[in-house]
């Protein structure tokens, strides 16, 4: 997938009007999914995304996408794998299900907002599939301190490992789509623009089941201290990308929203970890 702008499944997307049975929690769920990941959806019809409704359901099919990923974190180190190792086969099987879509939204990201000297040519940047050098280095940044992170965990507790890292997934995933409250979309042509601007109500709702999550899954292996020092690291993150992203391009696109997911999880992670 070339998460340039997050590419939509295969199939016409629905017509202005939806059939009732196309709604629900469970419609938004599988939009969700299908715009996040490359997990099976069934064979229903796809439908024009629509991020009102994904990021009311984004909290759960966050959970369905990094379930996997986390129990094989906690089940490789359970068994004697070495932790490091655990959690590089933990993250490469996160790669595979989520599509890479943050790594190379973030490399794409980092590209753009970094390699060029106007909006457009910003945006032609981030545009190209290939990659240079802010990319390579943010990607394997990135790479590099989730696992780490996660082996570093591991090593002491496997199933806290997995929970946090559940719960960091989660909320990061979530806040990304701040960008899309805040900022119109920067082109016309994007996935980002098709999906429309996120309604602040629709992305509050989302938010409040991500925190719910949080607490449920970190909560036990941390303490109210750690999740309120993750939170606001996470939200500083959020703020200094939506003001970069106005500054640089004017506005948003799927691959900073993406990027955002990326940056916000490993924020998560830093506030954590010291207090595991």
């Amino acid at each position: 997938m070339n998460v340039d702008e997050p590419t939509l499944e295969a199939g016409e997307p629905s017509s202005p009007r939806v059939a009732a049975d196309d709604m629900g929690l469970q419609a938004d769920f599988i939009m969700a999914l299908r715009f996040f990941s490359r997990l099976p959806t069934g064979n229903a019809p796809h439908q024009a995304p629509n991020l009102g409704r994904i990021a009311m359901a984004l909290p759960l099919a966050s959970v369905a996408i990094g379930i996997g990923p986390a129990l094989l974190l906690i089940g490789g180190a359970l068994i004697g794998l070495p932790s490091y190792f655990a959690a590089a086969l933990a993250v490469a099987a996160m790669v595979i299900v989520s599509g890479a879509m943050a790594e190379d939204a973030l490399a794409d990201a980092a590209d753009g907002l970094f390699g060029g000297h106007s909006i457009e040519r910003c945006l032609e940047i981030m545009k190209d599939s290939r990659h240079g050098t802010y990319g390579v280095a943010a990607l394997c940044l990135f790479i590099l301190l989730r696992v780490t992170a996660l082996g570093a965990v591991a090593a002491i507790n496997p199933l806290a490992a997995g929970a946090i890292w559940l719960a960091a997934s989660i909320v990061g995933r979530s806040g990304a789509l701040w960008v899309a409250v805040a900022l119109p979309p920067a082109r016309r042509d994007g996935a980002a623009a098709t999906a429309g601007q996120l309604p602040a109500r629709n992305f509050a709702v989302g938010a409040v089941f991500a925190l719910l999550l949080l607490f449920l899954l970190a909560g036990p292996a941390t303490s109210i201290v750690a999740l309120l020092a993750a939170l606001l690291l996470a939200v500083a993150v959020m703020a200094g990308w939506t003001a970069l992203c106005r500054r640089l391009v004017g506005g948003q696109t799927g691959d900073l929203i993406g990027a955002l997911g990326a940056l916000a999880e490993i924020a998560m992670l830093v506030g954590l970890l010291p207090f595991v």
